[in-house]
C-alpha cells in the first residue's frame, strides 16, 4: 500500500514539474478535451481564483459581478467539475434575473460536461431554476 501512495506522489510531482513543457501541455489539453477531471494532476488551474471570487460574489447577492468572474474563470481554464459548477451558477443567475434562454443554455453546457449532474434538494426546489433544469435535463 505504501508503494502505491509513494508512486502516486512521485508521479504527481513529476507531472507538476514537467507540466510546462510542450508535450505535457499537449497531453493535458488532450485529457481535458476528452472530459477527464485532471484537477490536481498538473497543479492548480488558472481560473480557480476567479471561480472562488465568483462564487463568493454569488453568495453575497452581487450577481452581475459574479457572472463576470464566473465567465472569466471558464475562459481562464477550470477542471471539468469546476466548469460544471460555474455554468450551473451562471444558469442560476440568468434564471433569477428572468432570462430563461441563457439559463437553459448554461444548464445545457453544464450537462454536456456532466450528463449525470443533479441539483441539491434546495437547488432543485427553487421556483426559478428548478423547473428549467428539469426541462433541460429531460430534453437530453
Amino acid at each position: 500500500m505504501r508503494w502505491v501512495a509513494l508512486s502516486a506522489a512521485l508521479s504527481g510531482a513529476l507531472l507538476s514539474a514537467g507540466c510546462q513543457t510542450e508535450p505535457m501541455r499537449a497531453m493535458r489539453a488532450d485529457l481535458e478535451n476528452a472530459g477527464a477531471d485532471i484537477r490536481g494532476w498538473f497543479g492548480s488551474n488558472k481560473g480557480n481564483a476567479a471561480l472562488a471570487a465568483g462564487l463568493r460574489l454569488y453568495e453575497d447577492g452581487n450577481y452581475g459581478e459574479a457572472a463576470k468572474q464566473l465567465q472569466s474563470a471558464i475562459s481562464q481554464g477550470l477542471s471539468s467539475s469546476d466548469r460544471v459548477n460555474a455554468h450551473k451558477h451562471l444558469a442560476f443567475i440568468h434564471c433569477a434575473s428572468g432570462r430563461t434562454a441563457p439559463c437553459r443554455e448554461e444548464f445545457r453546457k453544464a450537462l454536456a460536461i456532466d450528463p449525470n449532474l443533479q441539483l441539491s434538494a434546495a437547488e432543485a426546489g427553487h421556483p426559478s431554476w428548478g423547473p428549467v433544469f428539469r426541462s433541460v435535463k429531460a430534453g437530453r
